[in-house]
C-alpha cells in the first residue's frame, strides 16, 4: 500500500475517534446542525452587545476582542419572520444585552458561530429562553433535547408561543418558507 494511503487512513481513524468522543460528550445535537466540535475551551467572558434573534447574540470578549457571533446551544427559537420570531428576540434583549455572560463552547456551525451555553448571574439564557416559552428545546432524532424538562414546564403553563397551537417549528418554517434573511443561503423564499 502506498504511503500516501497510509497517512490518509491514519487521518479518517483520527477524525472517526474525535465525532465518537464528540458524541459521547453529549456534542451531538451541535454536530447534527452542521456544527464541527471545537476542543474543549475553558468558560470566558464578555458582554452581549446585540441580539440578532431568539437564539443568536454578539459577545464581545473581556479581553477586547472583537464581538464574535455566537448562536445558543440546545435551542431552536422561531426565524425572525415567523410568528413569535420578534418576541422571542426581545425577550432576549431584555433578559441579556449589555449583560455580562459567561461562554461554553461546544462546536462551530456552518454559519461560523460558535454554538455556545450563556449564563448570566449563573442562569442559563437556553433553559431561561424555554421555560418562558420563547425557543423549543433542541431535538435530535428521538432526542428531545437538554431542555425538555424546561419546555414540558412552559408547554403546561401555556407560556409564550407554547400557547399558541399554531406555531410551527422553526425547521418545519425553514423548510417550508426558506430563510428570513435576503442571500441568506436558505432554500426557498427570502423575506
Amino acid at each position: 500500500m502506498p504511503a500516501e494511503w497510509k497517512g490518509r487512513i491514519a487521518r479518517s481513524g483520527a477524525a472517526l475517534a474525535v465525532a465518537v468522543a464528540c458524541l459521547m460528550a453529549g456534542a451531538g445535537p451541535a454536530l447534527a446542525r452542521g456544527g464541527r466540535s471545537e476542543e474543549p475551551r475553558r468558560p470566558w467572558t464578555g458582554e452581549i452587545t446585540h441580539v440578532t434573534d431568539g437564539d443568536t447574540v454578539w459577545v464581545r470578549p473581556e479581553a477586547g476582542s472583537p464581538p464574535r457571533k455566537l448562536r445558543l446551544n440546545g435551542i431552536d427559537a422561531p426565524e425572525i419572520c415567523q410568528a413569535h420570531g420578534e418576541d422571542a428576540r426581545e425577550a432576549l434583549r431584555r433578559r441579556a444585552l449589555h449583560r455580562k455572560v459567561t461562554v461554553t463552547t461546544h462546536a462551530t456551525d456552518d454559519y461560523h458561530r460558535l454554538i455556545v451555553t450563556l449564563r448570566t448571574d449563573g442562569d442559563d439564557l437556553g433553559a431561561w429562553m424555554v421555560r418562558q416559552g420563547h425557543a423549543w428545546s433542541y431535538r435530535y432524532r428521538r432526542d428531545p433535547g437538554p431542555y425538555a424538562a424546561e419546555e414540558a414546564q412552559a408547554r403546561a403553563g401555556r407560556r409564550g408561543l407554547f400557547a399558541d397551537p399554531g406555531a410551527e417549528r422553526p425547521r418545519d418554517f425553514r423548510q417550508r418558507y426558506g430563510t428570513c434573511y435576503p442571500n441568506g443561503g436558505g432554500k426557498g423564499k427570502s423575506w
